[in-house]
């Protein structure tokens, strides 16, 4: 699944049109359509419905949607929000049609009267903005859209709640917040922003018939689905061993050891051969006793004997290592094994930042793993200058630094060196809780010791991560309250078995 800005949408429906013989009229039949045949579905008990369009696509799409819904039985009024010469091209072709079976359409002249002329329906379309949102909302449209809020029934919006940017490009202004949104072929950008989502409400992509050789550009983000990670995590080989799997190595556990605990069950249950904590000499009973299968090194030796970890095919460090300066002499000697991927993890991302950017001879990939806060520290940017432009900063950031960013949150946004991004947005509020990073640091070292490319490691262990925890809480066996970082690598069993 794609997830394209407003630019790349109006891309798509032109190659479609210009490359695809596709008409713009027979696209936003297709849209009207399938939306209608889901509102048809879902509204069955409803019987009158207010559909409000503007010009544009988003306008016509509406003038389709009314025209299915009265043929199936609804009481259909649209209001039309912009003037009759506002209306042309494949909207006005739209228009005629639904007029010419009697449809009744009249035109919203007076914001101060507008929740008075719903008052009878039970249902509002949303059909007047769209995608093409520059600037702030001007009136009457600003009105309409604060009355629109007021209203205590169900709103249904077209591909986007009127008002709401597309993407990072436009700062938001007003938008209808809407109980569903029907996104029309791929989901926008703003879909998996903190200040768009929302706005949304509950969400459901409706495909409009676009060739799939319009979406041959590599420059579109991906979302991480179920189909991606069953095409690409690798099965087991029956001739295989410890090592076919991985030997990995994970550095902390100086300031809090049970955040390697997690990282290190985490690791070895997500499908690592053999793992190898490495921690200060009296942190390491109280790991060992809680897991019993990993092997156990004091970390100076890795300081001493500096080119002993290239017996290791990854490493992850940073889970409560601590701040002490000597972290920071493990991070240079850890930079300088060209060939072993690196996982940068909470307290090791203040070590990274002085030796950022990543020097272009090294070979293997460094992945940085921060939240909001962290990649802020990093970078010099604010916590709100990176929810405002998550996806732009990220690109920047990973292109500039040479470094993979994995940018945690309610959307994961997973950002390669070369700028390529993929969303992963499995998970729920129950990972919000500590030790849920050290869990995900554990899964991604063992998936990047995998057979797949680090990209692929990298999406799937997310989608695994937040998996579980969905799975947990579906399944009735924890709340949203009640899950802990513990619980959700006692889930991934059943991520395992769900994929496979």
């Amino acid at each position: 699944m794609y997830i394209v800005t407003a630019e790349e949408m109006y891309e798509l429906d032109r190659h479609a049109i210009e490359q695809g013989g596709m008409s713009g009229q027979l696209l936003m039949e297709n849209a009207g359509r399938s939306i209608a045949e889901r509102i048809i579905q879902s509204e069955c008990k409803t019987n009158s419905i207010a559909i409000l369009v503007g010009s544009g696509n988003n306008g016509g799409d509406g003038f389709v949607i009314a025209r299915y819904l009265m043929q199936a039985g609804f009481s259909i009024h649209v209001f039309q929000v912009v003037p009759n010469e506002k209306i042309n091209g494949d909207a006005l072709f739209h228009k005629q049609l639904f007029l010419l079976q009697n449809g009744v359409c009249s035109f919203m002249e007076s914001p101060e009267e507008f929740i008075k002329e719903l008052e009878p329906f039970d249902v509002i379309v949303d059909a007047m903005l769209g995608i093409g949102v520059k600037g702030k909302v001007r009136s009457p449209m600003k009105e309409i859209i604060a009355s629109i809020n007021q209203w205590s029934k169900k709103v249904i919006a077209l591909d986007i709640p009127s008002g709401l940017p597309a993407d990072e490009q436009t700062a938001l202004d007003i938008s209808v917040k809407a109980t569903k949104t029907y996104v029309v072929e791929a989901p926008k950008q703003s879909l998996f922003t903190e200040w768009g989502a929302p706005y949304y409400g509950e969400w459901e992509v409706v495909s409009i018939g676009i060739p799939s050789i319009s979406y041959q550009s590599n420059s579109y983000v991906k979302k991480w689905t179920k189909e991606d990670i069953a095409s690409t995590l690798p099965r087991r080989d029956r001739f295989a061993h410890k090592g076919t799997h991985g030997k990995g190595l994970l550095i902390g556990g100086h300031k809090m050891p049970g955040s390697v605990v997690l990282a290190t069950k985490a690791a070895l249950r997500s499908g690592a051969g053999l793992i190898t904590v490495a921690t200060e000499k009296d942190t390491i009973p109280i790991i060992a006793s809680h897991c019993i299968e990993a092997m156990y090194e004091q970390w100076n030796h890795f300081i001493i004997n500096r080119n002993d970890v290239q017996r290791f095919d990854a490493i992850a460090m940073g889970m409560g290592v601590g701040k002490e300066p000597f972290s920071k002499d493990i991070m240079n000697n850890l930079l300088e094994q060209k060939e072993i991927p690196i996982i940068v993890d909470a307290d090791g991302l203040t070590h990274l930042k002085p030796l950022l950017p990543i020097r272009e001879e090294r070979i293997a990939p460094v992945i940085l793993t921060p939240h909001f806060g962290e990649i802020a520290m990093l970078s010099g940017k604010t916590i709100s200058e990176w929810k405002r432009s998550p996806f732009f900063l990220a690109k920047q950031y990973a292109m500039t630094n040479n470094v993979y960013i994995v940018l945690k949150g309610k959307f994961t946004i997973i950002t390669c060196p070369d700028g390529t991004q993929y969303v992963s947005d499995t998970g729920n509020a129950g990972l919000a809780k500590g030790g849920s990073g050290d869990v995900l640091a554990g899964i991604m070292l063992s998936m990047i010791m995998q057979n797949q490319s680090i990209t692929e490691a990298i999406c799937n262990a997310c989608y695994i991560h937040g998996k579980s925890a969905e799975l947990l809480v579906e399944s009735g066996q924890h709340t949203e309250y009640d899950l802990l970082a513990s619980d959700v690598i006692d889930g991934l069993s059943q991520v395992f078995r769900t994929i496979f």
